[in-house]
């Protein structure tokens, strides 16, 4: 009813089993196995060959084992810093083996830079030492108290104001220029200083005799010294060049004859406005030139030429003679001239004017 193998004699028993498989013996009741038990078996066996295996359920995966999503520029930051951070580490190791193996040469530090004081005040001294210098040459033994006082204004207190002088002849100066200052140290100086002097008439008895008026060199030692310039001691006179060197070849401009003859009247009128004061009728419109002292008079143009161009501005030398002071005297002159046009003509007026060549 079960479905269960009926008992079975020995003999029975130990015959081989047909439905068993091959090489196999069932063991009979006298060997102990229960046949309920091996019923069981086969019909576990038969079951489990019948149905599918399944499989067990897969687990979810851990929370931190799950990548999250990220942007893709994100993604290249982490990536560029981690390669930006093993660059460094790179570069620092090299260097430190590099240091390792040969020490960097630092060398010899650079001098600090040198401090300068103030220039010197060459203006000052200048000043100081032609002022010095009229005094130290003007001398009259009958003043020779006026000298030493106007010295001492420029000499340190309880110096020998007679600076050498003895006392006696008189000396007259005329004109006093400064001239380069020759720095020796952030306070001493020599200044030179040209002088020209009266000249002095002959004296038998005192053996002098007659001099022109001439020039003559002076270099005075200076000292700067709380704020101010003090002459330190005795000058010495030097000579200067009696003549100047002679001029490199400089160019001359070539001539226009033809406007130089259309503007010889416009140059003349110019000039005798120019020393009657009366510039403003002949000047170019908007030019203002300012008229020559009293006592010049216009006696000629010598020449007049105008230099070879083109447009409205040209520019000539006009060499030209004056009358004053009871005599006669040559002088050159470079003129501007402009083109006016008006609704009638058009002329020829100057614009500007200079002394000289250049």
């Amino acid at each position: 009813m079960f479905n269960f193998p009926e008992p079975r004699p020995r003999s029975e028993a130990q015959a081989p089993d047909p439905a068993a498989p091959s090489g196999r013996v069932e063991p009979g009741f006298s060997e102990r196995s229960n046949p309920w038990e091996d019923a069981a078996r086969r019909l576990i066996a038969h079951d489990a060959a019948a149905e599918p295996k399944q499989q067990p359920p897969e687990r979810p995966p851990a929370p931190w084992a799950v990548p999250a999503p990220e942007k893709s520029g994100k993604v290249f930051a982490q990536k560029f810093g981690r390669g930006a951070l093993w660059v460094v580490i790179g570069l620092a190791t090299v260097t430190g083996i590099r240091t390792w193996i040969s020490p960097p040469d630092h060398g010899t530090p650079a001098p600090a830079p040198a401090k300068t004081g103030p220039s010197y005040p060459t203006d000052q001294a200048q000043a100081v030492a032609a002022r010095w210098a009229r005094a130290y040459l003007t001398w009259d033994e009958a003043r020779a108290a006026d000298r030493a006082r106007l010295l001492a204004a420029d000499m340190p207190s309880g110096t020998d104001t007679a600076i050498g002088w003895d006392g006696h002849g008189q000396q007259e100066v005329l004109d006093v220029q400064p001239g380069a200052v020759t720095v020796a140290d952030r306070e001493r100086a020599r200044v030179r200083v040209e002088v020209l002097l009266h000249g002095a008439k002959a004296d038998e008895k005192k053996g002098i005799k007659e001099t022109p008026d001439h020039w003559v060199g002076l270099d005075v030692p200076v000292v700067a010294t709380r704020g101010r310039i003090v002459v330190t001691g005795q000058p010495g006179t030097v000579g200067i060049p009696a003549s100047a060197p002679a001029l490199p070849d400089l160019p001359v401009p070539e001539t226009d004859q033809d406007l130089s003859t259309a503007t010889q009247s416009v140059t003349e009128k110019f000039f005798h406005a120019y020393a009657t004061g009366e510039t403003d009728t002949v000047a170019a419109p908007g030019k203002t030139i300012p008229p020559l002292p009293a006592g010049m008079a216009l006696k000629g143009v010598s020449s007049w030429a105008l230099d070879k161009g083109s447009g409205d501005h040209r520019t000539g030398t006009a060499r030209i003679t004056w009358e004053t002071a009871g005599g006669v005297v040559e002088q050159t002159y470079r003129v501007e001239l402009t083109r006016v046009s008006s609704a009638d003509a058009q002329r020829w007026q100057v614009s500007d004017v200079h002394g000289g060549t250049a």
